[in-house]
């Protein structure tokens, strides 16, 4: 695909790529008044921007439009434009889920964007931010989330930002700082974590914290299975830099995905820390590549185990791996002095004294954590999860961390000290060699 920001051949550091948007974005917003309330005057009309178009941002961008009335999309942008055209096209015709399924929502009639309002290219994101839209749904690979957050926020953009919200302790700190300057600004932070918000769980963890199981002694988070056959092999264009194939091939990247540990398996350690009431306090972890061999396939590992320690002495063994061939278990459980609690998306079950057992209901929670932001935003309610996404994030990077470079990790040094910064050394297509996959006990902690 030929791009007008190919040919300016724009060399952008990390530091000039949030700069540069922050600045773009702010100066419209300044004449805005920065206020989260703008947007209502005298109409309760939620204007949508979506930043990021690929699967995700179209699922996303679907259920936010579907989650309440008066909402439209009136901007996006993407890297790329076949995946924007093909949002696009998803997004205003038949009604369809995430495999190209029918489903129930219809939504192209809240679809208001316009040839001048799609935007393709490094500087998308500042193109969406400089428009009316008085929300973002941030759904860009997850090393650029914190840098997209603090232009949207700074621009005065309330977000809805998908897990997880960083690749390294750099980018941790950034999305802590833009979360307490979205509080000051008034603006709603709403991560996708969906589910803290799917019903059962949410009773289930009410009754551990209010002491049905009795003191919490030990968890177990497992996920397993889900290796190469479900992602599929993928060929390189001949006409692909090194920077478009990695930017197309992101999952796999460790400074675009942060590896499966943080890309996917963040929702399992949140729903830990959700348990417990606190992201752990150090860790000790393993892990390696047995069989994602092929360069496709980039610096990720297919199998973690980490030992996470919380406080009190709680200590939660955690096993992740996308491998083919081998069972599958999925599921989270607390243990305590009373009973133990199965926190799994499709039910939980609590034993001992207090047994009981809660299912699936009707409530789906990718239309809630639409519909509870949207909500927000209408009342002027707080509602700020970025800190929260952020903690989980990190509890995720800092078990990546431990089992590249082998080292025992603690949370204060993870969060305060370490200087990991895994940015590439320009914004630009061109070349950029691959990462080299971590070694344990050679791979340097930094």
């Amino acid at each position: 695909m030929e791009m007008d920001d190919q040919s300016r051949q724009e060399r952008l550091s990390r530091r000039d790529f949030v700069r540069r948007a922050a600045a773009g974005a702010f100066s419209t917003a300044a004449l805005s008044g920065l206020s989260p309330r703008a947007f209502a005057a005298g109409s309760d009309k939620v204007r949508l921007g979506v930043i990021g178009c690929g699967g995700r941002g179209t699922h996303d961008s679907l259920r936010c439009l579907a989650s309440s009335g008066n909402v439209e999309l009136i901007a996006m942008g993407d890297m790329f434009q076949d995946r924007l055209d093909r949002c696009r096209k998803r997004l205003t015709s038949r009604p369809v889920d995430d495999s190209g399924n029918p489903t129930q929502f219809n939504v192209a009639d809240k679809v208001k964007v316009t040839d001048d309002t799609c935007f393709v290219g490094w500087d998308a994101h500042e193109k969406v931010l400089a428009t009316n839209v008085d929300m973002v749904i941030l759904t860009t690979p997850p090393h650029f989330r914190p840098m997209t957050l603090k232009a949207a926020i700074e621009a005065g953009k309330h977000v809805f930002m998908e897990k997880p919200v960083a690749v390294d302790p750099v980018g941790v700190r950034s999305v802590i700082a833009s979360s307490e300057l979205a509080d000051q600004k008034g603006l709603t932070i709403v991560a996708g974590t969906q589910m803290r918000r799917i019903s059962h769980l949410v009773e289930a963890t009410q009754r551990v914290h209010d002491g049905a199981i009795g003191t919490i002694l030990a968890g177990q988070c497992f996920r397993l299975g889900g290796g190469m056959r479900s992602w599929g092999p993928q060929q390189r264009d001949p006409k692909w830099s090194d920077m478009e194939w990695q930017l197309r091939r992101w999952l796999f990247m460790t400074w675009l995905s942060g590896d499966f540990i943080v890309e996917m398996h963040v929702h399992n350690l949140d729903v830990m820390n959700w348990a417990l009431g606190s992201p752990p306090i150090q860790c000790v972890a393993l892990g390696g590549r047995q069989q994602r061999t092929e360069p496709e396939y980039g610096d990720s590992y297919d199998h973690f185990a980490v030992e996470y320690e919380y406080p009190n002495g709680v200590r939660v063994s955690y096993k992740g791996a996308q491998q083919d061939g081998i069972s599958n278990p999925h599921y989270q459980r607390v243990v305590g002095t009373k009973g133990t609690a199965q926190l799994d998306f499709g039910r939980a079950v609590i034993t001992g004294a207090n047994a009981a057992e809660m299912g699936w209901d009707e409530h789906d929670p990718c239309l809630t954590q639409h519909a509870d932001q949207i909500a927000a935003i209408r009342s002027g309610t707080r509602l700020n999860e970025g800190k929260r996404i952020a903690e989980s994030t990190l509890t995720s990077i800092m078990g990546r961390m431990s089992a590249y470079t082998g080292r025992a990790l603690k949370w204060d040094w993870v969060m305060k000290a370490s200087k990991l910064d895994l940015s590439p050394p320009a914004y630009e297509f061109g070349d950029l060699p691959m990462p080299e996959v971590a070694i344990p006990g050679k791979t340097r902690l930094t």
